[in-house]
């Protein structure tokens, strides 16, 4: 029993492990655990982003972190996901959504519009079918659900940094997720 709970593990490991090198392979950019319950996506890459360094290393990654910690996650409870190429671009909405679907959080934070305005491409048959407008347009500070995922759109998150009423903002919109519970 044990051996057949290892080998099905180690099946779905290596599944994993095969979509993501075939995401990475297209362009996707990405970074962090994989199997995360929280994935970060950014579309505003800094300077540095742009010209190699890792997504989400700066300043807003830093703080993005330490404030999923305070809410009570796990430090390695995150993943990244850029959600333009390398060259700035939105990536093609397919792409864009199968990374989201791989990678299958149970909450997807938007850093910023360009994330959003992509999102909004990727997954507008499920937006288009929620009851309010609002919640459909992935509006900043609501908390959408999205198959079957929390999805909040923080709205400019490395903008914010530099003002202390935003980053008040930023942090009123994250306590709306704080960790799941066991699903039992």
């Amino acid at each position: 029993m044990a051996q057949m709970q290892e080998d099905r593990r180690a099946a779905y490991l290596a599944k994993t492990r095969r979509e993501i090198v075939a995401l990475v392979g297209r362009g996707v950019r990405m970074v962090g655990n994989a199997l995360s319950s929280v994935c970060l996506v950014k579309g505003d890459l800094s300077d540095a982003e742009r010209t190699g360094a890792p997504l989400l290393g700066g300043p807003d990654g830093t703080a993005l972190r330490a404030s999923l910690t305070a809410l009570g996650y796990a430090p390695e409870d995150w993943c990244g996901l850029a959600a333009v190429d390398e060259g700035g671009r939105a990536l093609d909405a397919e792409l864009l959504r199968l990374a989201v679907v791989t990678l299958d959080p149970d909450t997807l934070i938007v850093c910023d519009e360009t994330a959003a305005a992509a999102l909004r491409e990727a997954l507008a048959d499920e937006l288009v079918g929620l009851p309010d407008i609002h919640q459909s347009m992935l509006e900043a500070g609501l908390v959408v659900d999205v198959l079957g995922m929390r999805v909040l759109n923080l709205g400019g998150f490395a903008a914010a940094l530099g003002e202390e009423a935003q980053k008040q903002l930023m942090w009123a919109r994250l306590k709306q997720l704080p960790p799941l519970g066991e699903p039992y």
